[in-house]
């Protein structure tokens, strides 16, 4: 079992490295189920709309996470509501629209994949308690009972909530990976009970920028720049940054699990 996870797709340019190499990227490996972070997707990269959405589904994603920035285009709001394939975290507020977790089918609909997403407490806006939500998911959704695989987004600003959480679910789920922060670590691995484990998995934008803005006006800002604007994306080659697992059909777990990288200028 393959399962392909990618991160934060940034803008335009993100969508367009997806377009160019996803296919390719699923026939290769033979990935059987798909997931990326859609929350920066829009071309000012905040939020995603519906159109976007169902777009970025059509390229051979099977399931949209999102953060923080889910709802900063009010219209997916609808889109979250009827359509399981886009989640919000878990652990937003009681009462939010759409769903924090989902259970879907592989590509060749033998197999029961498990998505579940979280947002971070610390710097973060104000949610429920991350923890406490998936010690209830962990609780609910049980490998190889529920789900034959299972797969955590955890959208956090520090190393030490993901790593927190990738021990919680070490064992119990088949892989766990950051977003948010679109810079990709350096600590892949399978964690002690088979789990596999990214910090932060980076984003699908270009990497000639400031986490995806546009550097210049990044830096202005930084100076204090009177001429500064709004941060709005890079719009330079961008590069498709992910992992591949790969998947045990007996307990669910990793038995493999490689970083993806391709196009522009990260290598």
């Amino acid at each position: 079992m393959n399962i392909l996870i990618l991160g934060d797709i940034m803008g335009k340019s993100g969508r367009e490295v997806l377009k160019k190499n996803l296919n390719n990227l699923i026939e290769q490996n033979k990935v059987d189920f798909v997931v990326a972070n859609g929350e920066n997707a829009a071309d000012d990269g905040r939020g995603i709309t519906q159109n976007i959405a169902n777009e970025l589904l059509s390229t051979g994603i099977d399931v949209i996470t999102t953060g923080n920035h889910v709802w900063d285009k009010k219209e997916i709001i609808e889109l979250t509501e009827k359509n399981n394939n886009v989640l919000r975290p878990a652990n937003f507020v009681e009462g939010s629209p759409g769903k924090g977790f989902g259970i879907y089918f592989s590509k060749n609909h033998k197999y029961k994949i498990g998505v579940i997403n979280l947002i971070g407490n610390v710097f973060m806006r104000k949610s429920d308690d991350a923890f406490k939500v998936a010690y209830d998911l962990k609780n609910k959704i049980k490998l190889k009972k529920d789900v034959d695989f299972l797969i955590i987004d955890f959208h956090g600003e520090i190393t030490s909530e993901k790593m927190a959480i990738g021990h919680f679910f070490d064992g119990a789920s088949t892989a766990v990976v950051g977003t948010h922060t679109h810079i990709p670590t350096a600590d892949t691995r399978i964690l002690k009970n088979g789990t596999a484990y990214q910090t932060d998995i980076g984003m699908c934008g270009d990497y000639d920028s400031v986490i995806g803005m546009n550097k210049e006006n990044s830096i202005k800002r930084f100076l204090k720049d009177k001429n500064a604007i709004n941060n709005f994306p890079a719009n330079g080659e961008a590069s498709l940054s992910g992992i591949l697992v790969e998947a045990n059909l007996n307990n669910g777990l990793a038995q493999k699990v490689r970083r993806i990288i391709k196009g522009g200028s990260l290598v």
